[in-house]
């Protein structure tokens, strides 16, 4: 079978979420932060960099660490996290890696000839008198920047802003100048926080955190994740620095609002914040996004789902998938791991996989691995549960006529196979207590054409999933 995109893009073992992509001579380039498997924090490693030809979203290139925590001046000893960066390319022709450290206030900058090359501290961004953003008095505090840069201007968004929070007013811009890193223009808020939406369209879905911009033609599209998280909206302006005016969502990473499959606000995955950005690759554009694993906060991978543009210039929701990189449905035929699962749910319903620090208890499935961090151990479902059914969207399916799973677990019960969420079960797949994997298989009759497939536990204990296979 010929390599096909999948969801998550990257390897199982990699979580690279706050995935800003951009690209440069024919490939696409993802930044991002970079969690930990099994972390205790957010963004516990360094920047890596992966890319692929902009035509081939399933020939992902590993690029390496391109910057190090160590490598700010602030950080000597490695204490703080590098956090969600951007990059863009300045004047010079030159790459400026734009990002804030977790413990304080100011935007830290980097710089490079190559898009995915070595990056060397640069300095921070400033006012004319040396003053670095962040700390001047009236400030507000830096947080996740966003970068555009136009001829000699480059625009920095920035902003963190819980619900409730009065001393935050919302997302800002501010203005640098040719040398990357001095203020010409003083900050200015563009999106209002939950305490100052009220009569600004925004209620609702007020400004977060997880700025990012992009201009398509005459219309700069401010990406931010909102005061629920789970979704990536937008706001449009005609200028990078006034008059935005919120459109909508994008994706949200428990496909919540989407009713053409299901409820409008059934979760059909457990959410959490969320962060990511649009690119046009190859002719069409997609949303960067990320999901939450391990039954926490702090393992995120990143996805990709292709959108579309209606003719107003708004953006139509995009569903979580697994075939999102593929350009179309993946090969309804041969094996596919477990943890490409775009859906997981079971009978206790969760929008979130809760607070951070906060682990999902044994009643809910988690996609996960074996192993430490690093370890290219391939990812499966752990806990599966009476009720828990695990999604998969969507395959091209011709003359199915048999289903094969593998499970480990001390489980006692069956599998049945679906082709939507609430729909009849076409198979029967018996499974039982084992220490290591095992397949089992049933005879199926998938109708032909395009179809999701979802398999259900049934029973006692808690079984694994590895994978499933289509014949």
């Amino acid at each position: 079978m010929k390599k096909q995109g999948m969801n998550p893009y990257l390897p199982s073992w990699e979580y690279t979420p706050d995935g800003e992509p951009y690209v440069f001579e024919g490939r696409v380039y993802v930044y991002g932060s970079h969690d930990r498997f099994n972390g205790h924090a957010y963004c516990l490693n360094d920047y890596v960099c992966w890319s692929a030809p902009e035509h081939d979203l399933a020939d992902w290139r590993y690029e390496g660490v391109i910057y190090r925590k160590t490598d700010d001046p602030l950080n000597p000893d490695a204490s703080m996290c590098l956090y969600a960066p951007d990059v863009t390319v300045g004047p010079d022709g030159r790459y400026y890696l734009y990002y804030v450290l977790d413990k304080v206030s100011v935007v830290s900058v980097a710089v490079c000839d190559t898009p995915a090359g070595k990056y060397s501290f640069y300095g921070y961004a400033r006012y004319a008198d040396g003053t670095r953003l962040g700390e001047r008095e009236g400030d507000e505090p830096q947080f996740d920047p966003a970068v555009l840069t136009e001829g000699e201007r480059t625009y920095l968004y920035t902003g963190f802003c819980a619900p409730g929070d009065r001393s935050r007013h919302g997302a800002m811009a501010t203005v640098l100048g040719s040398d990357m890193l001095t203020i010409i223009e003083a900050p200015v808020f563009v999106a209002p926080s939950e305490p100052y939406c009220t009569g600004s369209g925004f209620e609702g879905h007020a400004f977060f955190e997880a700025p990012s911009i992009r201009r398509i033609g005459d219309t700069y599209y401010l990406i931010y994740s909102s005061v629920v998280m789970h979704e990536l909206c937008y706001a449009t302006s005609r200028s990078p620095t006034r008059d935005f005016v919120y459109q909508g969502v994008i994706i949200s990473n428990n496909d919540l609002h989407i009713d053409s499959y299901k409820p409008a606000n059934k979760p059909m995955y457990y959410g959490g914040n969320n962060h990511g950005s649009i690119v046009e690759m190859n002719g069409k554009w997609h949303v960067f996004y990320h999901r939450h694993t391990n039954g926490t906060n702090f393992s995120r991978q990143g996805c990709i789902e292709p959108i579309e543009f209606r003719a107003d210039g708004t953006i139509v929701q995009a569903e979580m998938t697994t075939c999102g990189p593929n350009g179309g449905p993946l090969e309804g035929r041969g094996e596919y791991p477990a943890y490409l699962a775009c859906q997981l749910f079971c009978r206790d319903e969760a929008l979130y996989t809760g607070a951070p620090g906060e682990w999902m208890d044994s009643r809910f499935p988690k996609i996960t691995q074996d192993g430490k961090d690093g370890d290219e151990e391939v990812g499966y479902i752990a806990n599966m549960r009476d009720g828990a059914t695990a999604g998969f969207k969507y395959l091209r399916c011709e003359g199915i006529r048999s289903v094969r799973i593998k499970v480990r677990g001390y489980c006692r019960g069956a599998f049945e196979v679906k082709t939507s969420w609430d729909g009849p079960a076409l198979a029967r797949i018996p499974v039982d207590f084992t220490n290591v994997w095992r397949e089992y298989g049933a005879d199926v009759a998938i109708p032909d054409g395009i179809q999701a497939i979802y398999l259900t536990y049934t029973g006692s204990g808690g079984a694994s999933l590895a994978s499933f296979a289509l014949d």
